[in-house]
């Protein structure tokens, strides 16, 4: 069973779209619109089978799991970034939902308004004079701690908290010197997200008795800070605007914006490409290898039209050149397409270059369900890849070898359908293409040299 003959192969989505052009409800509206299409069967070379949501759910086979995808994303693409954000984020609304309502509580809704009609309040600059007209009075500008001398330096003293007379001699108050001590025993990812939200303008004042307050932080720390592990390509606005959120409230809605601006990028651009990419069933030196025996198809086939037509030979004789020209025009259209007809002829592809040297016991798939995206998402590492072993390994292996590199069975019934309608495609094509040419040949009047 194939899709129509008249099937396109999604188009290939460039990433330099610009995503300031759309506003939150354009967002909106395309996810929207991009999850009901899939109803009628197909969307842009898409089927159902193959769609965003049922990726993401499990509910597909390899090559399109989603640890598929996430490959993709990290070798190719290079934004992996995205669908761990993603992932986290949906396993995140699941956890919330099924909190009490008395932790609920603690975290309330987020409105989009109110982060709209806030003006991060940064720091005032001393004003010399204003602070001589107040002097004396109430509204004196003057410190709460006074200069410390470098030999009573706080932060030379020991981590046990110190009786007063010692912090009245260093004219420290206990409230500046337990938060000293407390910023210098935050964790790496506590310090980030600090200088993240002093960055915005914003004052570091979360709320640690809301729920995830602690998990929220670390993704502050790997996926919105400035230098993160696995930093979001979002604009200085929807990072101000977060952060803004994220100091009221760990409910889920504080990530609407950044939510949908991250799955717009994945459903619009990043899927589509998946799956075009996909549909190539070989790697890039089988596909020239494949491009090549297709042009060396057509040349033959027309070397024997010609040889045919200048001999003495009945007409007849010139249909043979029909056989070269159809192999040749097949394949070539085929292997344009990215395919090779060879490995489609048993439904096979190859394996990816971080597939050959991957151990047998790595995951094959996430579980939306389970704990294992909450621990994936926020683990410290970086989506970089050049320090791989499979990197060396695969650049070692000599061009012949590349070629005839290993197979395995394509296992996700909706891509072996996809590659049977292009082969289909390229069989017809080849057919009227071939019988077009062939019937030049034979036009021509004998040529009689030999």
């Amino acid at each position: 069973m194939v899709y129509s003959l008249g099937y396109r192969r999604p188009a290939r989505i460039s990433r330099t779209t610009s995503l300031d052009s759309l506003s939150g409800t354009e967002k909106q509206k395309s996810i929207t619109e991009s999850i009901h299409s899939y109803s009628s069967g197909m969307s842009l070379g898409i089927p159902e089978a193959l769609s965003f949501d049922r990726i993401i759910s499990g509910g597909t086979c390899p090559p399109c799991t989603t640890r598929d995808f996430m490959n993709y994303l990290k070798y190719i693409e290079l934004a992996a970034e995205n669908l761990q954000f993603h992932l986290w984020f949906r396993s995140y609304c699941n956890r919330f939902d099924k909190l009490p309502e008395t932790e609920k509580a603690l975290s309330p809704t987020w409105i989009v308004q109110h982060s709209e009609a806030a003006t991060p309040v940064r720091g005032t600059a001393f004003d010399p004079q204003a602070d001589a007209m107040f002097k004396g009075t109430d509204f004196a500008n003057e410190p709460k701690v006074r200069e410390v001398s470098k030999e009573k330096d706080p932060y030379f003293t020991p981590p046990d908290t110190p009786n007063s007379d010692v912090l009245r001699e260093t004219g420290v108050s206990l409230d500046s010197y337990e938060a000293t001590v407390s910023t210098r025993t935050r964790d790496a990812h506590t310090q980030r997200a600090i200088r993240a939200f002093e960055g915005a303008g914003l004052k570091w004042k979360p709320l640690t008795i809301q729920p995830y307050r602690e998990e929220v932080t670390r993704i502050i720390s790997i996926y919105i800070a400035d230098g993160g592990a696995r930093q979001l390509n979002l604009s200085s606005k929807e990072r101000t605007k977060l952060l803004h959120a994220l100091q009221n409230t760990t409910h889920p809605s504080a990530f609407k914006d950044v939510a949908n601006t991250v799955e717009w990028s994945l459903r619009c651009q990043a899927h589509p490409n998946f799956i075009r990419w996909t549909i190539c069933n070989g790697n890039r030196p089988r596909v020239v290898f494949a491009r090549g025996l297709g042009i060396g198809g057509i040349v033959g086939g027309l070397i024997a039209a010609v040889l045919i037509t200048l001999s003495s030979a009945g007409r007849a004789w010139r249909v043979l050149s029909l056989i070269g020209f159809f192999i040749g025009i097949s394949t070539l259209i085929a292997a344009w397409k990215g395919m090779c007809v060879v490995l489609h002829g048993m439904h096979h592809r190859h394996l990816r270059p971080w597939e050959l040297f991957a151990s047998d016991d790595e995951p094959e798939s996430f579980d939306i369900k389970s704990d294992s995206v909450e621990s994936f998402a926020t683990q410290d590492s970086t989506n970089s890849f050049e320090d791989e072993p499979w990197v060396a390994k695969y650049e070692k292996r000599n061009l012949i070898r590349k070629v005839f590199d290993r197979e395995v069975w394509i296992q996700e019934p909706a891509l072996r359908q996809i590659q049977d309608t292009i082969f289909l495609q390229a069989i017809l094509g080849a057919l009227v293409l071939s019988f077009i040419i062939v019937g030049i040949f034979c036009a021509v009047p004998h040529g009689g040299y030999f």
